[in-house]
């Protein structure tokens, strides 16, 4: 072979990216039991958003009417479709209410976000003559794989430190699961991650002021649905580029990340299942959830004085100030529900926080920006050290109300939000009622009785066929 034809390695991380989809046993029952919670609360986080009509007018087929005898199905919904776009409508309807699981690191993002390509594809080729039939198990495995690349990749390199969004991770990690499943070997899963990395990717453009709109409920399913698609494309022996991050000026390094190159600050296994965080209470962006939650917890004490209130303080960590500290109008639902003092000033104000708050309705009654005008928001050193360390990763944040004359409430401190690792035995009871109420907007009484047992029974759930468990949907 003459040497100009003489084609580099595959990049290291892409290597160790396919070596771990492929060959790594994952023998973690707390990651498997962790990844069922998951599925039952991303689900639900999906049929909830079907409530809302700004969700359901992107779904469907590409072209109306074009919807497939054995495609995968969109859950809640009539809708059989191919599966690049079965995991765009699955992907979107997850996203849409900023309600299923985190993962906090140098980057951020929702790891459960790769389940619209995994379910999509799976029941897709499960419903195909002659093609493998997965369970739920295989389902199970892919969201740890994924929740795995995401996470890791997320721990030490910044994506929104150059502009580029999180769901970049998505795609990454739902290619490298995806490829497997459509039984592509080590070269396919390289040649369909180096397309992954090839692509342009999504600008933060749409997740910050002045520019905060719906996208950033979609920008995760379509990066989902893209994954799969290149995936489809390597599956068909398309070429591949080894160098895709590491080439001299036309690299990702060179043109996106500024010449730095990917630190992996942990070998691949099942850690990022077994810590990631759930959204239990409240449909709020993460960096926000202790915030509300000292608010929920000062409703009371401020209820029935809010004319009275002189200063509301806010001490939290260098990542929520520099995503949803905001002043000023906020537009749409979009720009609301990421604002740290909206957010705020809906638990001290309705003692709770729900999708609905971000309505119009509400956003107009007047005390709302009255109390954020009242609001400070510092940076405690602390809290921002103990966000990026691996052995907390908290998630703090404290408010306090000071009142004209003079008194104030108790300083209120939420080091780590109900759906941490850490309060775990706490979560997960109300995680399963979050479930139940969110099946409850989609099914009666009878279906919603069958998959909340189902969902509990852990061995029954991972042997079932994936079209069997979404023909209960």
């Amino acid at each position: 072979m003459s040497e100009q034809n003489i084609r580099p390695d595959y990049d290291a991380v892409l290597q160790k990216i396919a070596d771990y989809v492929l060959d790594y046993e994952i023998n973690s029952d707390e990651a498997y039991q962790t990844a069922r919670y998951c599925l039952m609360d991303t689900l639900g986080c999906g049929l909830l958003a079907l409530n809302y009509p700004e969700c359901t007018k992107l779904l469907g087929p590409i072209v109306p009417g074009m919807e497939l005898a054995n495609g995968a199905k969109v859950p809640g919904t009539s809708y059989q479709l191919d599966p690049v776009q079965g995991a765009f409508n699955i992907g979107t309807m997850i996203r849409w209410l900023d309600f299923n699981d985190t993962w906090l690191a140098a980057e951020w993002g929702h790891p459960s976000d790769n389940l619209g390509g995994i379910l999509a594809v799976a029941d897709y080729l499960t419903r195909q003559s002659g093609q493998a039939n997965f369970t739920m198990k295989d389902v199970l495995t892919a969201m740890i794989k994924a929740h795995e690349i995401q996470g890791v990749l997320a721990l030490d390199n910044s994506f929104n430190r150059v502009g580029l969004d999180h769901v970049v991770l998505v795609k990454v990690a739902t290619t490298a699961v995806v490829t497997k499943m459509l039984g592509g070997d080590r070269d396919a899963i390289l040649r369909a991650l180096s397309h992954a990395w090839v692509d342009g990717q999504s600008l933060r453009t749409y997740r910050h002021s002045p520019n905060t709109g719906s996208r950033k409920s979609w920008a995760a399913g379509d990066a989902t649905s893209r994954a799969v698609r290149l995936a489809l494309i390597a599956m068909t022996g398309e070429m591949g580029y080894p160098s895709v991050l590491s080439a001299p000026t036309w690299g990702f390094y060179d043109v996106s990340f500024k010449g730095k190159t990917f630190s992996l600050a942990r070998d691949f296994g099942s850690y990022v299942m077994e810590n990631v965080l759930f959204k239990i209470s409240f449909p709020a962006e993460f960096h926000a959830q202790t915030a509300v939650e000292a608010a929920v917890k000062l409703h009371h004490d401020v209820k029935d004085k809010l004319d009275k209130i002189e200063k509301i303080t806010i001490s939290t960590h260098e990542s929520a100030i520099r995503i949803i500290d905001k002043k000023g109008p906020l537009h749409n639902q979009a720009d609301r529900d990421h604002c740290l003092q909206y957010m705020t000033a809906i638990g001290l104000l309705f003692g709770n926080l729900t999708a609905d708050h971000y309505e119009n309705n509400i956003a107009k009654d007047p005390r709302v920006d009255q109390l954020r005008d009242k609001m400070v928001v510092t940076e405690d050193k602390t809290f921002s050290k103990d966000y990026l360390d691996t052995n907390k990763r908290s998630i703090a944040n404290t408010l306090q109300v000071f009142f004209q004359d003079g008194t104030q409430t108790d300083l209120i401190k939420v080091e780590y939000p109900i759906g941490h690792r850490r309060r775990r035995e706490e979560g997960i009871p109300v995680l399963i009622e979050k479930f139940e109420h969110n099946l409850s907007t989609q099914f009666d009484n009878d279906r919603v009785t069958q998959l909340l047992a189902l969902c509990s029974d852990h061995d029954k759930l991972s042997q079932m066929s994936v079209a069997e468990f979404t023909d209960l949907f």
